[in-house]
């Protein structure tokens, strides 16, 4: 690339060296629409020399003459002329202002072109604007900008204008884009992220759901592949754990915890390794991931895409008679696939123009999403960022409490408008573009707003402090466990006070806790214990009460002793499930014969079976080690 001194050199030779006598002939001088001279002169050139195919027409020097001599016919039809302008309250591109005198006044971007035209051209205009600010259709022509055009009620339509297809049938457009219009979602600004929050936004849905599964699956595997190789292997050292047991150990291994099992073979020792070794590297991530969300992570919004709007049903309004409307109704547009939120109530278009109030009505109020093209959005949400800076200035959670969502909703090219059949498109299209490519009308456009970006999703100066929201899930697992616990805690007591009463009935039918006569009596506090909630301890007969608390049974004179007297009694021998019932003694019990001794067979407080011997000899000793 040249620079500045090189340049300044090659100008200096030029000047330097002798003009050329190029003279061009009468006939090739041309003319522009504003009498300068066109110096760039088609050259008699093959169309296979300049790329082009043989089809390609190419312009003549009579049909630049032809074009020159219809602009200098149109800009003189067009000198002092009135135009009757057409637009729609669309600020801040397009709107109107009706003075004392009743004459109406264009304003925006829109009519800083026509101005523009107007100083070039040298017309007058008048603004009108349709009966309802509508754009039109086909099946919602009346009373819309598209029928004054398709009428030729006006002469141009001064707005920017979205292309559809259905509307080509009633309109010509401008063959100069002025931009392409993006219609942006502006929402409420949620609490907390739309990719999760305190202890379950390290990971996603499916990937809890096979933590869960692998925690379910673990445990049973284990103890089947236990089973497996014992059966397999025949060795009997490594003893096969409960299923209860594996299920717990898989458990604490997630939560950290040690193990009391101690595998011996080594094929479950690498059984256990191996989800030591799961569980470190999925803690490991799952900590890192915790910390990195609560202080790096970027704030999403739940709603970002057409999809998102589609699959969650959510309620959103736009403007009537506008882009987004025609294109959700009109079958070969893009958003069609949204037709059916109209059906179920779940699109609104309403009729007003006020964005602050659909702001205020809409999404402060109800929750909708207001989809808006790009330059409205911006405009509306500074001005709204300005006024509740004035309420509250360093907390910039009041200051943006609604949030834009970065995908458009929409996008479709926009430009001016005419009736079909209209030369005015050859005379204003042209110096359209000029503004186009030179950047002012996108200036214009962002001419109100500040460089900056004005509430953007992630409030970035904010501090990220730890809500009570963050910690919800704490609380959930707590009120789960508590609730499990005590649904488990009720139906122990439930199938404790079932047993007791099928081992008070199972008794009751030896004839323990009756008379002589048969009639009830008062049940023994021994019996009654079969009725306490610890009933469930069984321990075997025999079985030693060392370092135990129990309660020894009666002593043994008792046992022969009702109401102060000595009575003998003869006591024939039981057989093997039977036993003779000791009558009129509160303190009753069943004479067993087991190992070829006597003994009286007991229920203890603690619901457990006690044997008293019978024999002077043992019954001494007995008495001798609860007593002494």
């Amino acid at each position: 690339m040249a620079t500045g001194i090189e340049l300044m050199v090659a100008a200096a030779l030029c000047l330097a060296c002798p003009p050329m006598n190029h003279t061009l002939p009468e006939e090739l001088i041309l003319l522009d629409e504003f009498g300068s001279v066109v110096t760039d002169v088609p050259l008699d050139v093959h169309a296979e020399n300049v790329g082009l195919d043989e089809e390609t027409p190419m312009e003549t020097l009579e049909v630049l003459r032809n074009k020159r001599e219809k602009l200098r016919n149109m800009k003189a039809w067009i000198n002092g002329r009135h135009l009757r302008i057409a637009t729609l309250e669309d600020y801040p591109l397009s709107y109107t202002q009706v003075l004392e005198n009743g004459t109406r006044v264009g304003h925006g971007v829109s009519f800083q072109i026509i101005e523009f035209l107007q100083e070039k051209f040298n017309f007058t205009y008048e603004v009108v604007v349709p009966q309802d600010n509508i754009l039109g259709s086909k099946v919602d022509l009346d009373r819309s900008l598209i029928e004054m055009l398709n009428n030729s009620e006006v002469d141009i339509a001064a707005a920017f204008i979205p292309s559809l297809s259905e509307q080509r049938s009633f309109v010509f457009y401008s063959t100069t884009t002025l931009d392409e219009g993006e219609w942006i979602m502006v929402m409420r600004r949620p609490r907390e992220s739309a990719g999760g929050s305190g202890l379950l936004a390290p990971f996603e849905f499916y990937v809890w759901i096979l933590i869960f599964v692998s925690l379910l699956a673990v445990g049973p595997i284990i103890y089947m592949l236990i089973i497996v190789r014992n059966r397999l292997t025949g060795d009997t050292t490594q003893q096969p754990y409960s299923l209860g047991h594996c299920a717990w150990f898989v458990y604490g291994a997630l939560m950290k915890q040690g193990s009391t099992l101690s595998p011996i073979a080594d094929s479950t020792r690498l059984l256990f390794a191996t989800w030591w070794i799961f569980i470190t590297i999925l803690t490991s991530f799952y900590t890192a991931n915790l910390t990195a969300f609560l202080t790096l992570s970027k704030f999403t919004l739940p709603y970002n895409t057409v999809n998102d709007i589609l699959t969650k049903n959510k309620h959103f309004v736009s403007m009537r008679g506008g882009a987004v409307e025609y294109a959700i109704r009109t079958t070969n547009e893009s958003l069609y696939l949204l037709n059916r939120m109209i059906q179920n109530n779940y699109a609104v278009f309403t009729d007003t123009s006020n964005d602050t109030y659909n702001l205020q009505n809409y999404v402060e109020r109800n929750g909708y999403v207001f989809v808006r093209d790009r330059p409205a959005i911006n405009i509306m949400l500074y001005r709204d960022y300005l006024y509740r800076k004035s309420v509250s200035f360093n907390d910039e959670k009041v200051h943006c409490p609604f949030a834009m969502a970065k995908e458009p909703f929409l996008k479709k090219k926009r430009t001016f408008a005419y009736p079909i059949g209209s030369n005015l498109s050859e005379l204003f299209d042209p110096e359209l573009l000029n503004l186009v490519e030179s950047g002012i009308i996108k200036h214009l456009s962002a001419r109100e707003l500040p460089s900056a970006e004005i509430c953007p999703q992630d409030l970035g100066s904010t501090e990220r402090q730890l809500r009570n929201g963050d910690l919800m899930m704490t609380y959930y697992i707590m009120l789960a466990g508590f609730a499990t616990s005590l649904v488990v805690f009720t139906t122990e007591l439930l199938f404790r006070y079932i047993n007791a009463r099928h081992e008070a009935n199972k008794w009751a039918r030896h004839g323990i806790g009756r008379s002589p006569n048969g009639q009830s009596v008062k049940p023994s506090r021994w019996l009654r214990g079969l009725r306490r909630l610890h009933s469930g301890d069984k321990q075997l007969l025999g079985s030693s009460t060392h370092a135990k608390n129990v309660t020894p049974p009666p002593p043994y004179q008792s046992i022969f002793n009702h109401g102060g007297e000595h009575q003998q009694h003869h006591w024939p021998q039981a057989g093997k499930g039977h036993g003779l019932v000791l009558g009129g003694n509160q303190n009753g019990g069943v004479r067993r014969m087991i190992n070829g001794r006597d003994y009286i067979v007991f229920r203890n407080a603690n619901g457990q079976s006690q044997l008293v011997p019978v024999r002077s000899p043992s019954a001494a000793l007995f008495q001798y080690t609860y007593t002494e």
